[in-house]
């Protein structure tokens, strides 16, 4: 996959999923991110890019580095907004802001 096809398609998926995770299996910080959406989301309820398990993941990281000014994983957005990554969705758990912004995307009644 080219670079402005990647672009297009981080573009389409951030703006058509209100919950959206891009991660990789192994990744301790993604499973912490997982972990916090999992505090108020079941699995079934955010969509999951798992980067290591596409042959053009390192593509999308070249386009999730673009659109996020980084290309690490994980790269959680609720609501066609860029959250941040683990530390940052586990911070968020924690402070409230995350149930905030979930209740706001309208995937969890407040």
């Amino acid at each position: 996959m080219g670079k402005a096809d990647a672009l297009k398609e981080v573009q389409a998926a951030v703006s058509s999923n209100k919950v959206l995770v891009y991660s990789k299996t192994s990744c301790p910080y993604c499973h912490k991110a997982k972990n916090a959406l999992n505090t108020y989301l079941k699995p079934d309820q955010y969509t999951v890019v798992e980067l290591d398990r596409r042959s053009d993941g390192s593509s999308v990281q070249d386009a999730l580095g673009q659109v996020t000014g980084g290309r690490t994983v994980p790269r959680v957005f609720i609501n066609g907004r860029f959250l941040g990554g683990g530390d940052d969705t586990a911070a968020a758990a924690a402070n409230g802001t995350l149930k905030k912004l979930l209740v706001e995307a309208g995937v969890l009644q407040g």
